[in-house]
């Protein structure tokens, strides 16, 4: 989608009940959850910045770390593949899967596997891809994409899904029990994970020390795809890299607790490498593909960098007012809620996406859970300066939202403020015929399309002041 086609989206969401009704059951019952998780704020404060302290200092060092894990990946058998572009992320794939035949696969739950559109490239190329988690397959059904980073399917209710696994499920009944309908699910997934040629995941976290892929999940369908295919696949954002398997216990217990409201998930997965000698589960062949696709550029602005401690945790969307609202869909790119705000125009583009961190009351909720400390509000306004800048800017397509009637106003407004005389008449002129403006002129439009028309005083203060006989000493 088109972030030209934000605001529609938006106003056909707003426009479901059933959609905001489905939200809202499903944040208001994630924050409560989430509240639970970090009652004591003192723990919270201290492990929150020992994780922004962690992700901070990964990114100070991310060429070198990079470097550490290819080699240490490397040393154990794993191959590492690096894209610089979605293109190429989606044809080292596809070259792969065409040495080992494979023509099967099955896929773990992957946020950077839906920026590269892999299941769509794949597809073209007549190879069947399945989604294996849960929400991930439900979405697949309904050829969505997902809705939320941690809960795809969240939009959805069980009667919903009741109805899409009878439509789409062949001999399947109607039901709203839950327990049947995760039985259904496993009834096929089981299946294609004894077909499947190749697995793929992502990766949560990568430590360069060990060679370490970490991969946390809840239902074991990653265990699945990474050990049962004798191909594995992984795939990441390059900022995923920390140093020290230290730094992962701290990392997992902030995004586990902001995730989903759980001290631990039900499975952490460590891959270092294929299978070995004498092991009895395990893929013969692993590789790692390694994505860039504009985060070099962000990575070198120094603030904006900081977009890229982000763990993919969801709370900034659980407690957004906007998200909320109009849920995940409305969003142009694969990154919904707050931080889709600012991860997506810097990727795709301010052309592209700069009516992003417009959509945002900069209510500070997100910043004030974000489990690292990555300042979303400051960023916003950063980026709505980007959109507008008169000369090429550290986003791609700055000043793509550059408006001269805009800044011929806003010039006008500064001058009108240095100097007194102009300052007297403006103010003068706005309190006499400040009623007649339409509020459709081109200056007024857009305030007046959401807000109430300003309405000017009948006085300046300098004619109240002299009115009430106020002194100007």
């Amino acid at each position: 989608m088109a972030a030209a086609e934000f605001r529609d989206a938006a106003t056909r969401a707003l426009a479901d009940p059933q959609l905001r009704a489905n939200f809202r059951r499903a944040m208001d019952g994630l924050m409560t959850k989430r509240a639970a998780m970090f009652a004591d704020r003192d723990e919270w404060t201290a492990l929150r910045s020992l994780g922004a302290a962690v992700r901070a200092r990964s990114l100070l060092q991310l060429p070198e770390l990079l470097e550490r894990l290819e080699a240490k990946l490397t040393e154990n058998g794993v191959h590492v593949h690096w894209a610089e572009t979605v293109d190429q992320g989606n044809a080292i794939f596809k070259q792969i899967l065409s040495r080992h035949d494979a023509t099967r696969l099955v896929k773990g739950k992957s946020m950077v596997s839906e920026e590269i559109g892999l299941n769509h490239a794949l597809e073209a190329d007549g190879i069947e891809v399945i989604e294996a988690d849960l929400g991930e397959y439900i979405i697949q059904l309904d050829h969505e994409k997902p809705s939320h980073i941690i809960m795809p399917a969240i939009h959805k209710n069980k009667q919903q899904i009741a109805r899409l696994f009878s439509q789409k499920i062949k001999d399947a009944a109607y039901t709203e029990d839950v327990d049947r309908l995760t039985g259904l699910a496993r009834q096929v997934l089981r299946r294609k994970f004894a077909e499947a040629d190749a697995g793929v995941s992502g990766v949560n976290v990568a430590v360069a020390e060990t060679g370490t892929l970490v991969l946390v999940e809840n239902e074991g369908n990653g265990r699945m795809c990474t050990t049962i295919p004798k191909l594995h696949i992984a795939v990441m954002g390059l900022e995923k890299v920390v140093e020290r398997l230290e730094e992962v216990p701290p990392v997992l217990s902030l995004l586990t607790r902001s995730a989903t409201a759980q001290p631990i998930t039900t499975y952490v997965n460590m891959i270092t490498g294929p299978r070995r000698p004498g092991e009895k589960d395990g893929p013969e062949e692993v590789h790692l593909v390694i994505l860039d696709n504009g985060r070099s550029r962000v990575f070198a602005d120094p603030q904006l960098r900081n977009t890229l401690r982000c763990i993919r945790c969801g709370a900034c969307m659980n407690h957004c007012p906007v998200y909320t609202r109009v849920g995940g869909h409305a969003y142009p790119g694969v990154y919904p809620g707050p931080i889709g705000k600012i991860l997506t125009p810097q990727i795709l583009g301010m052309d592209v996406a700069g009516d992003l961190p417009h959509a945002s009351s900069l209510c500070n909720a997100c910043v004030e859970v974000c489990p690292v400390e990555i300042p979303i509000a400051s960023l916003l306004v950063r980026l709505r300066g980007e959109a507008i800048r008169p000369e090429p800017g550290a986003v791609k397509g700055a000043g793509s939202h550059a408006d001269p009637t805009e800044a011929w106003t806003w010039r006008g407004w500064a001058l009108a403020y240095r100097v007194p005389a102009l300052y007297r008449l403006t103010t003068f002129l706005l309190t006499r015929f400040g009623w007649a403006l339409p509020g459709r002129m081109p200056l007024l439009k857009e305030w007046t399309s959401v807000r109430s028309r300003p309405r000017f005083a009948s006085q300046t203060l300098h004619e109240l002041a002299r009115r009430e006989k106020v002194s100007n000493q």
